[in-house]
């Protein structure tokens, strides 16, 4: 029998700046979506960012809360105290709170607060200083995207985990970094391939979508992707990049009720003929004369 799928909801930047709207994110996912983790971000802006970066205007002005792609940043970005809070809230709600991290700063501030797992997206996952300062200081699961990375990256990224000894925290996600991505570039038979190639060397496979609907979720986890990551908002209306690949309320309860249903579909019969059909070949089945 398959395992529980872990629903992760990426609550990411979605709280758009503001506390109170990270923890109605937190209750709803927790007790109306009954998801597994709700995630967040952590970037220090003038690490992760260039001068020209930081200055320069917003790629798409309508999403902006600055005048600069800086300021933007900024204004999503929470403190370490926050972050505090929002995990003190996830425990308090009984769900899993972990964050990504995009710097080297972000990571060490994190796994201060010793979550459960720290997630590396897909952007960062070749930031080898902050992979290795992962490795070395932080003892919990590491949770890492293969968006836009190249099959040598990979193969890189994983030996630097097994030189470490720490490939069995690892999870890998497949994913395609778009936002929304269309169907045919989903790729979701990049799971079967993962699977071949680490699936004995790693934790676990993952799949991270960002696709709209969530039927292809149910087809990558029969798949064999363990974890389901989904972006969630409260309204896929609201200002930001993130919103329209992102599941509201209802879609992300929904998928956690067909994944699990799913689970209890994915079986082998016990017998022949079950005794459901018992009821129904005694009245049915054609008998020869």
């Amino acid at each position: 029998m398959y395992q529980k799928p872990i629903v992760i909801a990426e609550a990411g930047c979605n709280h758009m700046g503001e506390m109170e709207v990270a923890k109605q994110l937190i209750q709803i996912a927790a007790v109306y979506c009954k998801v597994d983790a709700v995630k967040f971000q952590k970037r220090n802006n003038r690490e992760l960012l260039t001068p020209e970066q930081y200055n320069a205007p917003h790629p798409n002005p309508a999403n902006s809360y600055g005048a600069t792609y800086g300021e933007h940043r900024e204004y999503l970005e929470f403190t370490l105290e926050q972050h505090a809070q929002l995990k003190k809230w996830c425990e308090e709600y009984g769900v899993i709170y972990s964050t990504s991290v995009w710097d080297l700063t972000s990571a060490q501030e994190i796994a201060s607060l010793q979550p459960e797992f720290i997630k590396i997206p897909s952007a960062c996952n070749n930031n080898y200083e902050m992979l290795q300062w992962l490795c070395d200081h932080y003892q919990g699961e590491i949770q890492l995207s293969f968006g836009m990375t190249t099959r040598q990256e990979e193969k890189e990224i994983v030996r630097l985990f097994e030189k470490n000894r720490r490939a069995k925290d690892l999870v890998l996600f497949n994913c395609t970094s778009g936002y929304p991505v269309p169907y045919k570039d989903v790729c979701l038979l990049e799971i079967t391939r993962m699977r071949k190639e680490y699936g004995n060397r790693v934790k676990a496979i993952g799949f991270s979508g960002h696709h709209l609907g969530i039927g292809v979720d149910i087809a990558a986890y029969t798949l064999g992707a363990d974890l389901i990551e989904r972006h969630y908002t409260l309204d896929r209306s609201w200002k930001g990049t993130d919103h329209a690949a992102s599941l509201e309320p209802d879609d992300m309860r929904k998928l956690v009720g067909e994944l699990h249903h799913t689970q209890q579909a994915l079986t082998y019969k016990e017998e022949e003929v079950l005794p459901i059909e018992q009821v129904q070949r005694e009245k049915l089945k054609y008998r020869p004369r």
